[in-house]
């Protein structure tokens, strides 16, 4: 049974792994047309990838496919773990860095994490800050299909398309499921296309607003530049930024009951209610006190305070100066933004407002009960109830989190890592945010003086966060692997 399980999931991450072959040569061809000799090494790692993926495809193909829970467990890791080495192999070639940082710069894309190991990136030639890109861009998409299927169908995510719907699928469920990726697919597309052109219009090249657009849309933050968005030093590019990162974070399964089927009751997620919320009461509460404190013009320091902290809520990891030097407050404010994120089913990462929703309904509940003994309220989340699973999830995912963010800090100490730059490498590896604080991990540095343990460490807890933990955590308990 564990033979056949495993054999699958290679199976589908050979398949998958020829697309990846295929995309590595779009940098060979952007570097072959500006003649960088750079486009060799992603042609010989597409071919090189492509005949081991066909090799592993011909040796694991079963004409009796397994279906089970414990495939998808399995498959949701294989994959991301796949994508993770095989983006890693240009970079490794092409770059000056050890595997470890190759590895961790690749994860770091696909799980649209946006922490770095590389420096003088305006030198880099185009066909790598493109795969760099383009690997936040794919990380993205993947994120919001693992986020509206796979996860909420594991018990690990939120609701799923179809709950949020609240529709009856009993009709031809693969023929609607295929429909609704293929609007999922064009919505994506259309934002990434509507997002280049804006960053043009305000003032971008046509290769950084590309570039920017997928990394902005992925909710990713690679940029083209060691400076990131400080580099452009333009007030109109940061807000076209800070509103599409915002739309990155919103939930995709309601943009497109929204789009396609013109449901304005969609716009009325709680989710989106709480996380729009949260999100201006910080952005204000940062800018009255910058304008009070410092002085600074109202205009200003709200333009700053909304472009970073709408970056660092919805895990973007975009940066337009070193916020770490404002008043305590703001940097204060800045740490406790880590932890939120945006929607479910969006790009983003973190805790996500849906959870906080439900820990809040939980709390209420919990005083009720104090209050008046024994009576019972339902939890509800809009129109539906909370049922006692999607409630045990949400509490079973606090507590792996905090238990992972502590064990992942202590291990980075353990490695001589001082104290701030343990707890934010960890906390922000594991919400996929990317900078942290301190000199070294914060939004002036880059993670390229840490070791390579500490490397390994990180790309784990990146792909821990993004994966939503326990979807990993299970496969390392023995009865995952009994009959």
């Amino acid at each position: 049974m564990h033979g056949s399980i495993v054999r699958a999931a290679a199976y589908v991450a050979s398949i998958f792994s020829l697309y990846i072959a295929g995309v590595m040569l779009i940098p060979a061809a952007v570097d072959l047309y500006y003649g960088h000799s750079d486009w060799q090494i992603f042609a010989v790692c597409s071919v090189t990838t492509g005949a081991i993926a066909l090799t592993v495809a011909a040796a694991t193909r079963d004409r009796t496919p397994v279906r089970s829970t414990r495939l998808a467990f399995l498959l949701v890791v294989v994959l991301w773990v796949t994508l993770g080495v095989i983006a890693a192999l240009p970079l490794y070639a092409a770059l000056d860095i050890t595997f470890a940082g190759a590895v961790f710069e690749s994860i770091s894309a696909i799980t649209t994490t946006g922490s770095t190991v590389l420096s003088g990136l305006d030198e880099l030639p185009p066909g790598l800050l493109l795969w760099r890109s383009l690997l936040n861009g794919i990380g993205g998409l993947g994120v919001v299909v693992l986020g509206l299927f796979f996860l909420p169908f594991l018990n690990v995510g939120s609701f799923s398309y179809f709950q949020i719907e609240s529709s009856d699928i009993e009709e031809r469920p693969f023929d609607r499921l295929a429909s609704f990726l293929r609007a999922l697919v064009a919505i994506y597309l259309v934002l990434v296309v509507l997002c280049a052109v804006s960053y043009a219009l305000a003032g971008m090249s046509t290769f950084d607003a590309i570039n920017h657009s997928m990394t902005t849309i992925a909710t990713g933050g690679f940029s083209t530049h060691d400076a990131s968005f400080g580099y452009f030093d333009s007030k109109p590019i940061l807000w076209v930024s800070i509103v599409f990162m915002i739309l990155g974070a919103l939930p995709f399964s309601i943009l497109i009951l929204f789009v396609v089927r013109g449901r304005l009751d969609a716009l009325r997620d709680p989710q989106i209610r709480l996380f729009l919320t949260y999100t201006a009461v910080i952005v204000l509460a940062v800018a009255i006190h910058r304008r009070v404190v410092n002085e600074i013009p109202f205009g200003d320091a709200l333009t700053s305070s909304a472009f970073n902290l709408v970056s660092i809520i919805t895990t973007t990891g975009y940066s337009s100066e070193d916020y770490t030097l404002w008043e305590p407050f703001a940097v204060v404010m800045v740490f406790f933004a880590t932890f939120l994120g945006g929607c479910s089913g969006s790009t983003s990462g973190a805790i996500k407002a849906y959870r906080f929703f439900v820990l809040g309904r939980m709390l209420q509940n919990g005083l009720r009960t104090l209050i008046y003994g024994r009576s019972v309220q339902p939890l509800r989340y809009g129109t539906r109830i909370i049922d006692e699973e999607m409630q045990r999830s949400v509490v079973l995912f606090m507590i792996a989190f905090f238990a992972v963010w502590v064990a992942g800090s202590i291990a980075l100490a353990a490695g001589n890592l001082d104290i701030l730059t343990a707890i934010t490498a960890t906390l922000t590896a594991l919400t996929n945010v990317g900078p942290g604080l301190g000199p070294i991990v914060g939004p002036a540095g880059n993670f390229s003086t840490l070791n390579d343990y500490a490397l390994w460490i990180l790309s784990a807890s990146m792909l821990l966060g993004r994966l939503e933990i326990l979807a990993v955590l299970v496969l390392l308990t023995p009865t995952f692997w009994r009959n």
